[in-house]
């Protein structure tokens, strides 16, 4: 089960954090890849790096003129690309659909935001997080979903956050709030329009989770008081702990789950 051999994985924000865990997930099952960030020398460093795992695209050995043919191996395809931009975004669509002949999984992980309250954000802060959290997805959807509809096959991911799902107290940040709420609805909705089209849409609510990002703050005994009251495992999430959601939602195993929001958060928003 759960074996992506010969399917075609679109990761954003695959240069770091949680998109690069999620990109070598999906690689472990043998998924190509193509990966997607502002910063192409660390797309171009993960792609070394899991060829060098699991094994890169090997050309064939017979005598054919210009032969591109594989005997085995995933191909990964690094493409420079800010999700905010709308060229960007067609060109890489192109890009891919010329390179594969489709696409198989979306995984709409790109984000960032300014962390403000709703008395002290800014326009232009709100507008960056709203932009980067919220219409990226819904850029990246319209583009690779078309690719999608031509094979009548699709799984798109959308991570969201607890936060799409919760308020907080401890720490100000209505925009990424707000930006993950939407997205949580986006992919409900988008669900329900593509069902017919062999396209699912789901979506994945992380909790706190390491990453290079944010280890420094989840290990002071601040955040480890707060663990321990507000989350359940009194912990938050080991890198690896996202990757069963994710290649279970990618998978054709789960041909029948479609505007499933997930939540992968120690039980954060269980109380």
């Amino acid at each position: 089960m759960f074996n992506l051999s010969g399917r075609v994985a679109v990761v954003t924000g695959a240069s770091s954090g949680l998109g690069r865990q999620m990109a070598t997930a999906l690689a472990r099952q043998g998924a190509d890849l193509v990966i997607l960030a502002r910063r192409f020398e660390r797309l171009e460093a993960l792609k070394k790096e899991l060829e060098e795992k699991f094994g890169g695209e090997k050309k064939c050995e017979c005598k054919c003129k210009n032969c591109t043919c594989r005997k085995s191996g995933m191909r990964i395809l690094p493409i420079q690309c800010d999700v905010t931009k709308t060229e960007d975004i067609e060109a890489a669509a192109k890009k891919v659909e010329k390179e594969f002949g489709k696409v198989d999984i979306l995984l709409n992980c790109a984000g960032s935001s300014k962390d403000k309250g709703v008395v002290e954000m800014t326009d232009e802060e709100w507008d960056f997080t709203i932009a980067t959290d919220e219409t990226s997805v819904f850029k990246m959807t319209r583009a690779f979903a078309k690719i999608m509809q031509k094979n009548h096959y699709g799984r798109i991911i959308n991570i969201a956050s607890m936060y799409g799902l919760v308020g907080n107290t401890e720490i100000h940040t209505v925009a990424y709030h707000a930006s993950k709420g939407a997205v949580v609805n986006f992919t409900r909705a988008v669900a329900a329009e593509l069902a017919l089209d062999g396209i699912t849409c789901n979506a994945i609510c992380p909790g706190y989770f390491e990453t290079e990002l944010t280890k420094a703050v989840l290990d002071t005994p601040t955040f480890q008081e707060f663990a321990k009251t507000h989350v359940p495992m009194q912990r938050y999430g080991k890198p690896g702990e996202l990757d069963a959601a994710v290649v279970f939602l990618a998978s054709e195993e789960a041909s029948y789950v479609n505007g499933l929001i997930m939540p992968v958060d120690g039980g954060y928003t269980a109380i």
